[in-house]
């Protein structure tokens, strides 16, 4: 196994390079047979997903989508049919529309945080991190504002909760990359967080050397793992006394370092990478060795989505799986076997219709002028570890998506809910990521999809051709961005949207019925 040091060099990589490296490693104890285990695994490496999950069968109270399954239409999107939104087999409950959602947001009992977006955290009704209580499902209200340095500096995608500590962390991210920031809240009583420490990390002239774009917790919260992006820079800070949080180790990972996830003993974390993820052996941290070193010890790379989101740890009959999520792309969601951490295979995926190779020139047609995401997965939940029984996901453009997984060989999807775009409102949405980011109007997150579709003769030109083809600039928010993570509450789930705010929606028509030990999980 290859150590990294505490501060360990970077080995910038090109993401080819890198994958064919890996695509081209044999694990120890494969089989004989050397040329069929590497014709395997490039051919892995290189695969396409070209099926979608089955469609869900809405029933009554539906108002489902007209064509492509997760496509909203270029005209729906002209006509205005777009503001009105999509569901099947979900209601909405209640709803805080707020100025937005941040990029995500997180949820603890009965209430919920909505992620902050700099620089509108600054200013306005909603400065900081928002906090709401939803003791009333179907009347969300606003209880503080968080307003500590990391909260107004814009928590991206590290605003979590460790709920074994009731702990709320959060970190300060301007724009991509942050750094120094880190603010921890006792969240006891969920609606009144108490800010735990007000020294290092709060204090401006107390900031801790971490860089962050995202962040998460080890399963105990004695752990808060900080990643920063680009050049792959991860820190882990020790939260024993969260007043006291400090860096206990940090190092270069690779060429990037992006979401992850931390398995339930906490001595691997399974680290995003630009396709695919590395596995990292950090027992020496949950151990608090002194001086902890981590090691590399497997990894699997794909060309099949890229920007790879975060990962949940889950196990099916007690056997290790991940599901993933691809950011960029038309990756969607993978489900990995990890019974030998050594070498992580994809065991399965899950797509909708218009993430498939041959459909991504429509995908390109309706979504022209709605800026740079289109209908890419990001964050998903699992209903609880062991055999989870649901997984719903913040598909971006596509809404919110509700996937029977009891069989994790037959996937399905059972319920969706594309919220209300709310065309033409960019200026009132303050902290939506999506309005602030609507100066571009081009789904640059679904280029190199584009691109391979092309290359392979599957894109037709006259396909991607719609009214909104000249839509280059000013997104017009003809649909919502989904990002966050739908949290499991019973029947319901917590969402939040960048556009629409927090919202509480409720599944139907008997599609889902939650486990006695339904305990929603993200992984980090």
């Amino acid at each position: 196994m290859r150590s990294l040091t505490r501060i360990s060099r970077a080995r910038p990589l090109a993401l080819l390079t890198a994958g064919v490296a890996a695509a081209m490693m044999v694990p120890v104890g494969a089989a004989a047979d050397l040329r069929s285990d590497i014709e395997t695994a490039v051919h892995e490496f290189f695969e396409v997903g070209r099926n979608s999950v089955p469609r869900a069968d809405c029933g009554p109270g539906s108002m489902p989508e007209p064509g492509l399954q997760g496509d909203v239409t270029a005209a729906d999107r002209d006509s205005g049919r777009s503001t009105l939104g999509y569901s099947c087999n979900i209601s909405l409950v209640g709803q805080f529309p707020g100025r937005g959602a941040g990029i995500t947001s997180t949820s603890f009992e009965h209430c919920a945080y909505l992620g902050s977006t700099f620089p509108s955290s600054l200013f306005g009704e909603g400065r900081g991190v928002q906090v709401l209580d939803v003791s009333d499902p179907a009347a969300p209200r606003p209880t503080a504002n968080l307003t500590e340095p990391a909260m107004m500096a814009g928590t991206w995608e590290s605003l979590k909760v460790n709920t074994e500590r009731k702990l709320l962390v959060g970190t300060g991210v301007p724009a991509l990359t942050g750094a120094g920031f880190l603010s921890v809240y006792d969240i006891s009583d969920c609606a009144h967080p108490r800010l735990l420490n007000p020294g290092p990390g709060t204090n401006p002239l107390m900031p801790l050397p971490i860089t962050t774009h995202e962040g998460g917790f080890s399963p105990d919260g004695r752990t808060y793992w900080a990643s920063g992006i680009t050049p792959g820079f991860l820190s882990a800070v020790d939260l024993t006394d969260p007043a006291a949080p400090r860096v206990i180790w940090q190092g270069l990972t690779g060429i990037e370092a992006h979401g992850f996830g931390v398995s339930p003993d906490g001595t691997r974390l399974y680290l995003s990478a630009l396709g695919g993820f590395t596995v990292l052996d950090v027992s020496a941290v949950q151990r608090r060795e002194p001086n902890p070193a981590v090691h590399h010890i497997g990894r699997t790379f794909w060309t099949d989505g890229w920007a790879t989101q975060h990962s949940i740890p889950v196990s099916y009959d007690g056997a290790p799986y991940l599901f993933t999520v691809d950011e960029g792309g038309s990756g969607g969601v993978k489900l990995i076997d990890i019974s030998d951490d050594t070498a992580p295979k994809v065991a399965a995926k899950l797509k909708l219709e218009i993430n498939l190779p041959h459909h991504i020139d429509s995908n390109i047609g309706s979504s022209m002028g709605g800026s740079a995401f289109a209908y890419e997965s990001h964050y998903c939940a699992a209903d609880r570890q062991q055999n989870p029984t649901a997984l719903a996901c913040g598909w971006i453009s596509s809404g919110i998506r509700v996937f029977d997984v009891r069989d994790p060989l037959a996937m399905r999807e059972i319920a969706y809910f594309n919220p209300p775009a709310r065309t033409g409102r960019n200026l009132e949405l303050w902290n939506s990521a999506h309005a602030l980011a609507s100066i571009i109007g081009v789904p640059l997150m679904s280029a190199p999809t584009a691109l391979r579709a092309a290359l392979e003769g599957e894109f037709d030109p006259m396909d991607a051709l719609t009214p909104r083809t000249g839509r280059l600039a000013f997104g017009d928010l003809s649909t919502d961005w989904c990002l966050s993570p739908p949290e499991w509450r019973g029947d319901q789930l917590y969402v939040a949207c960048s556009d629409n705010g927090f919202m509480v929606l409720r599944l139907e028509n008997g599609v889902y019925t939650p486990p006695a030990d339904q305990h929603s999980i993200v992984g980090s």
